[in-house]
């Protein structure tokens, strides 16, 4: 059989197509999906570094901004490492409620102004929170801590995604590990 060119208008018979076949509605949004998350995870977690650069806690925000522009980069190339799903939804999801459970034993306290309590939990996103306000500080301190604690959703939120991304990239090292002990073990393969 002849070659064919690009300009060549013959039609291409069944055994010369190498087509893949195309992707599924729900393969499409996933696919756009992980883009968006991961330019997203990218620039937010370097806009962090750089505003933060001179906050009172810059080795926790720089640490922050490191993990979201880390996880960032995995999502946005999925074809340098291929990561095994099951694995790593189980170690996104284990590493996330583990980091934002172990974050509750952080306590910040203070006292302000006119005898205001405030007992903040959570690490590196304070989410949970408890306060009182009293004549003097023993007082508010009794009565924040006998207070209910209030969560709030959008630094839990933005505290599990963080500890989701720590455990992606612990499944990524571990690929990567994994893939570089492959190679020392058969160098022609």
């Amino acid at each position: 059989m002849a070659e064919k060119t690009l300009g060549d208008s013959s039609p291409v018979t069944p055994a010369e197509r190498t087509e893949t076949p195309p992707r599924s509605r729900w393969a499409s949004a996933g696919a756009l999906l992980r883009w968006l998350l991961g330019a997203f995870s990218l620039v937010g977690g370097l806009t962090w570094m750089l505003f933060t650069m001179h906050a009172p806690t810059v080795g926790v925000d720089l640490a922050v901004g490191t993990v979201l522009a880390a996880a960032g980069l995995v999502l946005l190339m999925p074809h340098r490492i291929r990561l095994p799903r099951l694995v790593t939804a189980v170690v996104m999801t284990a590493t996330a409620v583990a980091g934002t459970l172990a974050g509750l034993v952080d306590e910040t306290v203070r006292t302000c102004c006119s005898y205001v309590f405030i007992a903040d939990r959570g690490w590196p996103f304070a989410w949970a929170r408890s306060g009182a306000v009293a004549d003097d500080p023993i007082t508010a301190s009794q009565l924040a801590r006998s207070a209910s604690w209030s969560v709030d959703a959008v630094s839990i939120a933005a505290d599990l995604l963080l500890w989701a991304y720590v455990g992606m990239l612990l499944v990524v090292i571990g690929v990567l590990v994994r893939r570089a002990r492959r190679a020392r073990r058969d160098p022609a393969g």
